[in-house]
């Protein structure tokens, strides 16, 4: 992994990297209240579903810190603001309801029992990255151009990363020529989070807008397309950042196998198929703004939805720390 960390755990506080500011300012946010850490993960000072997940642990840990005692009207409106800062990303509930299991046998000791287990869902995730890194070198058959959306590395999870962590684990194996990284609008994490990752892990990258993906597929420039998931429902249907589908699309039209790596912890067998999937719309200045400098008319109406779905029938292969799933998908067995 690179040198930088994403989420920290230092002297009693969580450390985390600003990513609103990435890559022009490298500025950590540093805090033990749990309010100021919700708000960052709806500011997307903090993104990605396992990133999301880890901090969201720390969170509820800390609202103990200085009133260690059991408190269950408490516990639940920490809870509930903290489910209340993201809807899709199926991480956070899984992180919150894990530590809603642990408070809830509890006796005594809430703080540290909590942050131990808070600890625990963040080394997990590390474990799964690893292993779903390991489990993807499968998908390459050659050494490959690569076309990857949004940001999938460390700046998205507690470990290494999904899609991303992949990526460079294929590279280090000889696997991967070039990675073609979609810009991804309307955040641009792909020109700002995806880039600065690529280029600390020395990976050879071009940054591209999301309507040239079609041109590069056309070109020959890909080989294979490689995203990861918020949700993924029991039957392969996935949610990922908005623009995900229309690559699905584009590769079954150019006969290009399309993967999705995510851990299980983004599997939710609750949700049957992607109808199931809840999706947030994000405020219309996020799309008529860049950097708070308005490039359209505030009162035009926008269009704002921060995911899609994309059917499990246009999914070559779904990588977790399990495995590589192919199709047919069930994951309720």
């Amino acid at each position: 992994m690179s040198s930088f960390k994403c989420i920290e755990f230092i002297d009693d506080k969580l450390k985390l990297i600003d990513q609103t500011k990435l890559p022009l300012i490298e500025e950590y946010i540093i805090s033990d209240d749990y309010e100021r850490i919700s708000v960052s993960i709806e500011r997307l000072e903090v993104r990605g579903a396992p990133a999301i997940g880890v901090s969201a642990a720390y969170a509820l840990a800390l609202a103990f810190k200085n009133n260690n005692v059991k408190d269950d009207s408490y516990f639940e409106k920490v809870y509930q603001r903290l489910a209340s800062t993201r809807p899709t990303a199926v991480n956070l509930f899984w992180a919150l309801d894990e530590m809603k299991k642990t408070y809830y046998s509890l006796t005594d000791n809430f703080y540290s029992s909590l942050l131990n287990k808070a600890v625990e869902i963040h080394n997990d995730d590390i474990d799964k990255c690893n292993k779903m890194a390991q489990n993807g070198l499968e998908i390459f058959t050659k050494k490959s151009k690569v076309l990857t959306h949004c940001n999938t590395g460390q700046l998205a999870t507690g470990g290494g990363g999904t899609a991303f962590y992949v990526i460079q684990k294929a590279f280090e194996n000889g696997l991967v020529e070039f990675v073609h990284a979609d810009e991804t609008r309307p955040l641009l994490q792909g020109s700002r989070l995806t880039a600065f990752e690529l280029d600390k892990a020395g990976i050879p990258f071009s940054i591209n807008s999301d309507s040239s993906a079609a041109v590069l597929m056309q070109k020959g420039e890909v080989d294979l397309v490689i995203t990861g998931a918020d949700r993924i429902a029991s039957n392969g249907d996935s949610a990922n950042k908005i623009g995900t589908y229309s690559l699905a699309v584009l590769c079954k039209h150019h006969n290009i196998p399309f993967y999705i790596a995510a851990p299980t912890s983004t599997i939710d067998k609750n949700c049957k198929s992607g109808n199931d999937i809840k999706i947030e719309f994000r405020s219309p200045d996020e799309l008529n703004k860049i950097k708070d400098v308005l490039i359209t008319k505030p009162e035009y109406k926008t269009y704002t939805p921060a995911f899609d779905v994309t059917p499990n029938e246009l999914i070559a292969g779904i990588i977790t720390e399990t495995g590589l799933h192919k199709p047919p998908y069930n994951f309720n067995v």
